[in-house]
């Protein structure tokens, strides 16, 4: 059988105060499934009330039973920056690289990533070391092999043989 929560007067009003508050209307409507079941609502009719699926608003019940109202509290949650440091993080944590190869160091990215995965915490894919450092302007140059206008083999060897 399925388990019913039991809501106090006082979870009632902590969630019509939090509605009161809250600016975002899809936070909003989730705390509005809050109190529609606090008022007595079964899930069938919340669902034709909200247009949420049965399965939702039965989760929404249970995350305010087992988290109370700190998961709806929480700002920009799931939002579409992910990023683990800030625009100006990413730019301090940059600058010691930046002077490095400004002296002409060669500084492999490897090296930077591991450094950033340090600072974050946790390993990162080799793809976003390289979206971080296009974000903030870094190419990759290399040495080059050869001068371009380098002499052919057959000149520098006529040339030592006229010396």
């Amino acid at each position: 059988m399925a388990k019913t929560h039991q809501f106090t007067e006082e979870q009632y009003q902590e969630v019509i105060q939090e509605i009161k508050k809250v600016k975002n209307a899809t936070l909003r409507k989730k705390l509005e499934v809050l109190q529609l079941r606090m008022e007595g609502y079964k899930n069938e009719e919340i669902t034709k009330i909200t247009k949420y699926s049965k399965s939702r608003v039965s989760a929404l019940v249970c995350i305010y039973a087992k988290d109370g109202i700190a998961y709806f509290q929480q700002e920009n949650r799931k939002s579409g920056n992910r990023r683990n440091m800030s625009y100006d993080e990413e730019t301090a944590f940059l600058s010691e690289y930046k002077e490095l190869a400004e002296q002409g160091r060669i500084i492999e990215v490897s090296e930077i990533k591991r450094a950033y995965e340090e600072k974050v915490g946790h390993r990162i894919g080799k793809d976003q070391i390289y979206r971080v450092l296009r974000r903030h302007g870094w190419r990759k140059v290399m040495p080059r092999s050869k001068h371009p206008n380098k002499a052919s083999d057959e000149a520098i060897e006529a040339s030592k043989k006229l010396t």
